[in-house]
C-alpha cells in the first residue's frame, strides 16, 4: 500500500507536463484573433482583396478549431486526471482514516481528511488549473506585443508584474484566514457528530436548543472565517479585473497615438489590444481562483502526510496459523488524545483452550487492556505476542482470520445478517456463517426472521433489539473459528437465553483449543472460565486460576464484586487443559 501511495504521487508529475505543453500549444493558437486582425485592418482592407479576406478567414476558423479542439482535450484530460487520482489514493485515504480515531483523532476530522480527496479532484476537473497552467506562457503575448511596439511591450509588461503582486498578497493575506478556516470547519463537524450520535439523548433531557447554541456559536465561527476568506479573494479579484480593463484602454489609447505619429499600423492597435487581454487574463483568473487554489494545496498536502504513513517499512511476515499462546509481556498504554498512562507493566500468558475473565472497577483499564491486546491502542512499551511472533509480525489476513472482536458498544454495519456475521467477506461461506451463527445461539432467530439471513438489518442495524444486535455481533466475532475472540462485557444486553448460549459458545472455543478473553461484570459469566485477572488502577494486581482469584481477595485493596455462585456447573471437558 505505501509503495503504491508513492507510486501514485511521482506518477502525477509526467502527466503534469503533458497538459503544460498542451497548454502552451493552446496560448499559442489564441494568438489567432491578433494576427487575424492585423491581417485584415492591414492587408485585406488596404488591398481590397476579397479572396485575400476570404482566406484569411478560412486560416483563422481552422487555426480557431484546432485551439478549441485542443482546449477539449485539455479539459476532459483533467477530468480524467482528476477521476484517476481519485480512483487511486482515495482508497489509501480512507485506509488511514478509518484508523485515526484509535490515535485519537476525533471521527469528524478523519472524515475531513477524507473529504481532502474530493476537493482536489473538484479542483482539478475546474477552472483552477488551466489558469495555473496558462501562468508560464505570458512571456509569449508580452513578447508579441513587444514586438509590436516596446512600449506597449513595457506597459504590457507592467500591468503583469503589478497583478502578480496582487496575487502575491492575496496569497500572503488569505493564509492565516485558511488556517482558521479548516480548523474552525473541523470543529463544528465535530460537533455536529456529537450531536448526530446523542440524538436521542438531546431529545428527551431536553438538550437540544443548548445542542443549537454550541453548533450556532461553531458555525458562525466557521462562517467568519470564510467570510474573510472569501473578502480578500473578492477583493483582489475586483481590483485586479478593473486594472486589466483599464490597462487594455491605456493600451489602445496609446496605440492610437503611436499609429497617428506614423510607429504603428492601425491593424497593430486591435491587435495590442486583444493580446494584452489574453496576457493578463490567467492573472486575473488565478487571483479569482486563488481560494480554490488554497484549498487545493492544503488538502494535497494533508493527503500526503496522510499516505506518508503507508510508506513505513512493513515487517509482517505470512507465519503458520496460531495454535499455542498469547503472551503479554510489560506493555504501557497511554491514552492517544491526551497521553494519560492508563495501563502500567501489564504481563500474563495464556494458553490454547483457556479462557481469561478481566474483572475490576469500572475505569481500571479492563478495556484499554483488550484493545491493547489487539492492536487498536498500540502499546508505548512492551510486546503482545501470539504463538511468539510480535503481534507486528503478523500479516493483515492474521487479524481477518484469527482474531474475533465484540466490542463493548456494539457497531453493526448496513447490510444483510449474513454480510455482517461473515465480516463482509466477497467470497464467504454460507456453512462457515450458519456454524457461527449456531455457536452464538442465534441461528433459530434469524431464520424465523421474513428474510432469514438476508435480512438487511438498516444503518447501525436499527431493524434488531439491542440483544440481538449483540448476538449477531457476537456470531461475527466466532466466525471462521478465529484462534483469538475478545469479548467486551458480551453480555450486557443478553437476556437468560442469550447468556447461556454466550456461555456455550465460550467452552466451544475453548473445546477446539482457541483462547478467550472476556471483560466481565456479571459473576453468573465466570462459570464458564478457567483464569480470571483482576485489574484496577491500570495494573493487573492479580492473575492465575478463577478459584485462586476469586477466593484470595486480599490481592485488591477493595473487596471483590465477584462471589462465586454456591452451585458451579462444571465446564465441559478441554483437551488442551
Amino acid at each position: 500500500m505505501g509503495k503504491q501511495a508513492s507510486y501514485t504521487i511521482r506518477g502525477i508529475g509526467s502527466l503534469l507536463w503533458f497538459v503544460f505543453g498542451l497548454s502552451g500549444i493552446i496560448n499559442i493558437l489564441a494568438l489567432t484573433g491578433a494576427f487575424y486582425m492585423m491581417q485584415v485592418y492591414d492587408r485585406a482592407l488596404t488591398s481590397g482583396s476579397v479572396p485575400t479576406l476570404l482566406w484569411l478567414s478560412a486560416i483563422a476558423i481552422g487555426l480557431y478549431l484546432f485551439q478549441g479542439l485542443f482546449d477539449i482535450i485539455r479539459s476532459q484530460i483533467l477530468v480524467r486526471f482528476a477521476a484517476n487520482i481519485d480512483a487511486k489514493i482515495a482508497p489509501l485515504v480512507h485506509k488511514v482514516v478509518i484508523e485515526m480515531p484509535r490515535f485519537g483523532y476525533a471521527p469528524a476530522e478523519a472524515v475531513e481528511r477524507g473529504r481532502d480527496v474530493d476537493t482536489v479532484r473538484g479542483f482539478l476537473s475546474g477552472a483552477g488549473p488551466v489558469a495555473l497552467f496558462d501562468l508560464p506562457w505570458i512571456p509569449v503575448y508580452l513578447i508579441f506585443v513587444w514586438l509590436l511596439h516596446p512600449v506597449l511591450g513595457m506597459l504590457t509588461l507592467g500591468g503583469a508584474i503589478f497583478l502578480s503582486c496582487l496575487t502575491l498578497a492575496a496569497e500572503l493575506l488569505s493564509r492565516r484566514h485558511a488556517r482558521d478556516l479548516a480548523r474552525t470547519s473541523v470543529h463544528r463537524n465535530v460537533v455536529a457528530d456529537n450531536h448526530l450520535r446523542n440524538g436521542d439523548v438531546l431529545y428527551s433531557m431536553g438538550m437540544t436548543e443548548r445542542a443549537l447554541d454550541r453548533f450556532e456559536q461553531a458555525n458562525v465561527r466557521h462562517i467568519d472565517a470564510q467570510t474573510a476568506t472569501s473578502d480578500i479573494s473578492g477583493t483582489f479579484a475586483g481590483i485586479s479585473k478593473v486594472l486589466r480593463m483599464m490597462l487594455q484602454s491605456a493600451i489602445l489609447g496609446v496605440g492610437a497615438y503611436l499609429t497617428i505619429k506614423g510607429d504603428m499600423s492601425a491593424g497593430s492597435i486591435i491587435a495590442s489590444s486583444i493580446i494584452t487581454g489574453k496576457a493578463l487574463a490567467p492573472v486575473d483568473q488565478a487571483i479569482a481562483q486563488w481560494k480554490g487554489v488554497m484549498a487545493a494545496r492544503r488538502s494535497w498536502s494533508r493527503i500526503k502526510d496522510t499516505l506518508g504513513v503507508l510508506n513505513r517499512p512493513d515487517t509482517r511476515f505470512d507465519l503458520p496459523a496460531p495454535s499455542e499462546t498469547l503472551t503479554v509481556e510489560n506493555i504501557t498504554t497511554v491514552a492517544p488524545t491526551s497521553g494519560t498512562v492508563l495501563l502500567t507493566d501489564v504481563s500474563f500468558q495464556l494458553k490454547a483452550g483457556q479462557a481469561l475473565a478481566l474483572i475490576g472497577p469500572s475505569g481500571g483499564g479492563k478495556t484499554t487492556l483488550v484493545r491493547s491486546i489487539l492492536g487498536i491502542w498500540p502499546a508505548l512499551r512492551g510486546a503482545i505476542r501470539v504463538d511468539g511472533a510480535d503481534l507486528k509480525q503478523w500479516p493483515t489476513e492474521f487479524f481477518t482470520s484469527n482474531i474475533g472482536y465484540l466490542p463493548q458498544d456494539v457497531s453493526l454495519m448496513d447490510g444483510t445478517i449474513a454480510e455482517n456475521i461473515s465480516r463482509f467477506d466477497d467470497d464467504a461461506n454460507a456453512r462457515k456463517i450458519f456454524r457461527a451463527a449456531k455457536t452464538a445461539g442465534i441461528h433459530d432467530l434469524i431464520v424465523r426472521m421474513p428474510s432469514g439471513y438476508q435480512t438487511d438489518i438498516g444503518v447501525a442495524g436499527q431493524v434488531l433489539s439491542a440483544g440481538q444486535r449483540q448476538r449477531v455481533a457476537l456470531a461475527r466475532a466466532l466466525y471462521d473459528d478465529p484462534f483469538l475472540v475478545v469479548l467486551d462485557e458480551p453480555n450486557s444486553n443478553l437476556d437468560a437465553e442469550g447468556e447461556q448460549a454466550l456461555g456455550e459458545a465460550i467452552l466451544k472455543v475453548r473445546e477446539r483449543g482457541g483462547i478467550v478473553i472476556l471483560v466481565a461484570h456479571r459473576p453468573s459469566i465466570l462459570q464458564y472460565v478457567d483464569m480470571v485477572g483482576v485489574v484496577q488502577g491500570g495494573r493487573l494486581v492479580s492473575f492465575g486460576p478463577k478459584d485462586d482469584v476469586v477466593k484470595t481477595p486480599a490481592n485488591v485493596s477493595t473487596p471483590p464484586r465477584y462471589p462465586m455462585p454456591q452451585s458451579m456447573p462444571q465446564p465441559m471437558s478441554i483437551a488442551a487443559e
